[in-house]
């Protein structure tokens, strides 16, 4: 029986709406009961989480920014942040902007979130964002750089950006639009749930993890006992030990409800 449960949230724990159901609340509240951590794991950046902390278990904590924050839900504070070295931020940009015309960047941060002049936001952002240059906006807090192109597939985005600066970051991506997001080097969904199991005493062989796109492949590869959605992208699909049911039908809890023993 697994001794923690590693989940992703768009796609796989929540609902396509972004809701979490009654019974999948029903069912963390049951593990959380028996002292088994979940903990969500996620490309989120804190920002976008307020909604769902009631949600993370007693034990307060989550992994945001694709493993670049490690957040303390109970003292709403970052107990540990991933950073990418402000010269290598710069250098990335420039990189890209001469391989591939046209892309835009963005910068999630420990403590908010900044766009470059030409980013245009999907939806709706607060008028006191900071814009500017690459230079400008870049400074010691960066967990994640976000580069998007209007243009060019997805796949062939994230290829052509991991060509260029795969060697300065980790790059993934897990929206439908060519939106690639690039951690430190090194650090992954994986590196920093496999940091964080090892501080509560878990062992990699008691950890399930469940996800839906690429940015989960390292996490679903490094846990004992890997689902991927039936929802998942291709890729997620070939690498993971065992399919869950749909986001959209409680996927997620109605698998743990069978590993645990648990009634519906």
């Amino acid at each position: 029986m697994p001794s923690l449960v590693a989940t992703d949230l768009d796609g796989t724990l929540l609902h396509t709406d972004g809701t979490v159901t009654a019974y999948t609340r029903q069912v963390l509240a049951e593990l959380d009961g028996r002292d088994v951590p979940v903990v969500f794991v996620t490309g989120r950046p804190i920002r976008w989480m307020d909604a769902l902390w009631e949600h993370v278990g007693g034990h307060g904590l989550a992994i945001c920014s694709n493993g670049g924050i490690v957040y303390d839900v109970a003292r709403h504070e970052v107990r540990t942040a991933l950073t990418i070295e402000p010269d290598v931020c710069l250098e990335v940009g420039r990189i890209l902007r001469r391989a591939v015309p046209g892309t835009t960047f963005a910068l999630e941060k420990t403590g908010g979130f900044a766009l470059s002049d030409d980013f245009v936001p999907r939806a709706e952002t607060p008028a006191d964002i900071p814009r500017g240059t690459l230079k400008e906006i870049v400074d010691s807090t960066v967990v994640k750089m976000l580069a998007r192109h209007d243009e060019l597939a997805p796949d062939a985005f994230w290829h052509l950006v991991e060509e260029h600066v795969g060697s300065l970051v980790t790059t993934t991506w897990s929206s439908t639009g060519a939106l690639v997001e690039m951690s430190a080097k090194g650090v992954t969904k994986a590196s920093t749930l496999e940091r964080l199991a090892g501080s509560l005493g878990v062992a990699q062989a008691d950890v399930v993890a469940f996800g839906d796109m690429p940015n989960d492949i390292d996490m679903l590869l490094w846990a004992g006992t890997s689902y991927a959605m039936e929802n998942a992208h291709p890729s997620v699909r070939r690498v993971a030990t065992r399919v869950a049911p749909p986001n959209d039908q409680d996927g997620v809890a109605v698998t743990l409800a069978g590993l645990f023993g648990l009634e519906r």
